[in-house]
């Protein structure tokens, strides 16, 4: 079963050889490995070459963001498997083997993750991602708990809700998951796949509180209701957002 990894990057030198790294010293053969670069000017693109012997496809040209760079790479994606690691992000070996045998033994499961470490710009490991088991009506409610880093879904299933929709700049894989989890089983196994790295150019840190908003258009754009658990939620992070925003501002000064 080959699998496909796409790597969406701009300008993240500091940390891409450790990703690019992670994805190929993995111990599964049929790998394909693409990596997308919006036009880097830090040094990325000779990061790169370094390692294009070994890569199925790569570029580096202007794009419009991270959605459309990893919408690029899985158009030129031929695997049956399909997953993306950001270029500060890291997988734990073995991950890939783990997650194609369980795939392999349950061909209901559409959507696969594991657990994955929050790390630091040192890769010291400061938390860990709260994976749980979800599922699509509990992904309507906001019960998201899928660890981007460590999922894994099958290509059959991407081209029946591709793309990546490309409005989205923060949570198109939340997205994502919902709709596939509309049309197919998600499971979480208890397995260490990934790193999640947080410092203070992430998303994740910077501009969480884009996230929400983008959110509330999926779940109001399937149907959802003005008077449901996700709005309540949503009402409650906007409430908290300054304290939150504070802390990680706190944290990432240090």
């Amino acid at each position: 079963m080959r699998v496909t990894i796409v790597t969406p990057s701009f300008n993240q030198a500091k940390f891409l050889e450790r990703t690019i790294q992670s994805v190929l010293n993995q111990d599964y053969d049929d790998l394909e490995y693409i990596i997308i670069d919006g036009g880097s000017d830090d040094g990325s693109v000779d990061i790169i070459r370094k390692y294009e012997d070994r890569l199925a496809y790569w570029i580096s040209e202007k794009d419009l963001g991270q959605t459309d760079a990893i919408n690029k790479g899985f158009a030129k994606a031929s695997g049956e498997v399909l997953a993306w690691l950001n270029s500060d992000d890291t997988y734990e070996p073995g991950a890939i083997k783990e997650a194609v045998i369980y795939l392999e033994e349950h061909p209901e499961v559409g959507l696969l993750y594991g657990d994955g470490n929050f790390i630091d710009t040192e890769n010291r490991i400061i938390g860990q991602f709260p994976s749980r088991q979800t599922d699509y009506q509990r992904l309507r409610n906001g019960y998201v708990h899928i660890c981007q880093q460590s999922a894994f879904f099958r290509a059959d299933l991407w081209r029946k809700v591709a793309p990546l929709d490309p409005s989205f700049y923060f949570a198109m894989d939340y997205d994502l998951w919902v709709r596939l989890a509309n049309i197919s089983e998600v499971k979480y196994v208890q397995k260490l796949w990934a790193n999640f790295r947080l410092h203070g150019d992430t998303k994740t840190v910077a501009e969480d509180d884009r996230c929400w908003p983008e959110m509330v258009r999926v779940h109001r754009r399937d149907g959802g209701s003005w008077f449901s658990l996700i709005m309540i939620k949503y009402l409650i992070r906007k409430i908290v957002a300054p304290i939150i925003r504070w802390r990680r501002k706190k944290m990432f000064s240090r």
